[in-house]
């Protein structure tokens, strides 16, 4: 990438106003409500295992959103396409609102993840297009930083609402409200483009080719990438939407009401939070494998710990735990996905890689609410707990076998 040697110049602020602004607040509101999705639905009629398949529309909804959000990106830009995504969850917050059923909410979720993706891919793209390479890790690893920070405080402002005696309903508000703060700062602020094109300072910046290629062409291209790579990736994100869906049907199990629930995750994710930047130093300092690695392991640990501690009299002290070295193995490994997908993309033109990166991660967070709830339903919630430990101490493995010391073009 020219011009590495003159990064220091890099407008780190400009930066700050075009994707970790709404990236905060988009956050922030998902953060809200992602915990409260397994009890609105039960709420709404559906068990435990139903539950958790309704949780699971929102990493559908992602896999199918990752297939056109590459061209969307291309197409339109970074900024319209994060406006037109916002939009949509905002549409899919108001059937949240309004469902009566559980399949209404499960449809709502299905879009609010539709939304996430297109959102999601656009900062990746603009971040892997404009931050130099020797700043890459930590940068994106401060965007995941941002995002983790949403995980944080969403749940948290949730906790306090419902605390307050508001319905469970509520936190969709909450997350309007956030989605709404992010749609106005992206308007109000310069298009990322244009402000990075006619900026002298900015040494990273690689035009997008105007040409336009297909995902499946991509993926093809790429096959060897992302059925090694991409798969060990797969597995964090699996073992990462599992978090999400585990840790409410784990309290909803041991019988936890709306407010711990909330207490617990939004603590956890402070301790996610505070690990951002180690993440994204250890990245550049020792390599992408020594965040990537300790990450599924500690993950793994924690799913073992819930898998042996459901059914005794400490269950909940030990569901405090779990959750918390969970946070410390996702917050180690804080924006890897997104540095792993720029490491391996052609950087003349990254948003088509991404999206056929994105699709394969997110396939297999999509697998993971799924597989809970089929674990569930033929076995129980601790045997979800343990084959998920398997499959983090998977991904691990072929992370270590298959992951390039280096990323693409070094």
């Amino acid at each position: 990438m020219s011009g590495v040697d003159q990064s220091e110049r890099f407008p780190w602020r400009k930066v700050a106003g075009a994707a970790y602004v709404p990236t905060a607040a988009f956050a922030i509101g998902e953060g809200a409500v992602i915990p409260y999705i397994p009890l609105i639905a039960g709420e709404l009629g559906a068990s435990l295992a139903v539950a958790a398949v309704v949780a699971a529309m929102l990493t559908v909804g992602q896999l199918a959103g990752d297939v056109p959000g590459g061209t969307v990106v291309a197409r339109f830009g970074e900024r319209a396409t994060m406006v037109g995504a916002g939009l949509l969850v905002l549409v899919a917050l108001v059937i949240a609102f309004f469902s009566t059923e559980w399949w209404m909410l499960a449809v709502a979720i299905f879009v609010l993840g539709l939304g996430h993706a297109v959102f999601a891919l656009a900062r990746h793209a603009f971040m892997t297009t404009y931050v130099p390479l020797r700043y890459r890790a930590r940068a994106l690893s401060t965007l995941g930083g941002i995002f983790r920070m949403g995980m944080f405080v969403g749940p948290l402002i949730g906790s306090a609402v419902l605390g307050l005696g508001f319905a469970l309903g509520s936190v969709w508000v909450i997350c309007a409200i956030g989605t709404i703060v992010a749609i106005v700062v992206l308007i109000v602020l310069p298009d990322p483009s244009s402000v990075f094109e006619h900026s002298t300072a900015t040494t990273g910046v690689i035009e997008l080719r105007a040409e336009r290629t297909g995902i499946w062409q991509v993926v093809r291209q790429n096959a060897r990438s992302l059925a090694t790579v991409g798969i060990g990736a797969a597995m964090l994100a699996l073992a990462r939407q599992a978090r999400n869906v585990l840790l409410p049907l784990w309290a909803i199990s041991i019988g936890l009401d709306g407010v711990t629930t909330g207490l617990v995750i939004g603590i956890a994710g402070g301790v996610d939070f505070a690990l951002f930047f180690i993440s994204g130093w250890v990245m550049d300092r020792f390599g992408r494998l020594w965040s990537v690695v300790p990450s599924l392991a500690l993950m793994a640990l924690s799913f073992l710990l819930l898998a042996f501690t459901h059914d005794i009299d400490a269950a909940v002290l030990w569901f405090w735990i779990a959750a918390i070295v969970m946070a410390l193995g996702n917050g180690l490994g804080s924006g890897i996905l997104m540095t792993l997908g720029a490491d391996l993309a052609d950087p003349r033109n990254p948003a088509p890689f991404l999206g056929a990166w994105r699709l394969t991660t997110d396939a297999g967070g999509a697998v993971a609410p799924l597989l809970i709830s089929l674990l569930i339903s033929v076995a129980s919630i601790t045997w979800a707990a343990g084959g998920l430990t398997v499959l983090c101490l998977f991904g691990a493995g072929m992370l270590l076998r298959w992951l390039p010391r280096k990323p693409r073009g070094t």
